[in-house]
């Protein structure tokens, strides 16, 4: 199954959306001189949530050796409104779980 397969069936999983892929935005986020996050975003155009018409997701490498995958997909709400701000969003989110 290809990324964009996957993407689609997590965007359904978690936010209960059919997908369509839109297009993919490289995406390289620094913080303070360093790179925390670089890697490709594909843009969905959904159907099916109340407020949201468009996701951003994407899978990054994780656990030991990055032998894992974790799947991201966030929906187009503020203050998220372009795929730079999904990935500032994720950032963030990932770091409050760490605290």
């Amino acid at each position: 199954m290809s990324d964009i397969a996957e993407l689609r069936k997590v965007i359904r999983r978690l936010h209960g959306c059919e997908a369509a892929h839109a297009g993919t935005v490289s995406i390289k986020e620094v913080f303070q001189g360093r790179t925390v996050w670089e890697g490709k975003v594909e843009v969905f155009n959904i159907r099916g949530h109340p407020k949201a018409t468009r996701a951003y997701a994407w899978a990054h490498a994780t656990g030991e050796n990055d032998k894992g995958k974790r799947y991201v997909a966030v929906l187009e709400l503020p203050p998220v409104d372009s795929a730079r701000a999904a990935v500032r969003a994720a950032i963030i989110d990932e770091a409050k779980r760490k605290t």
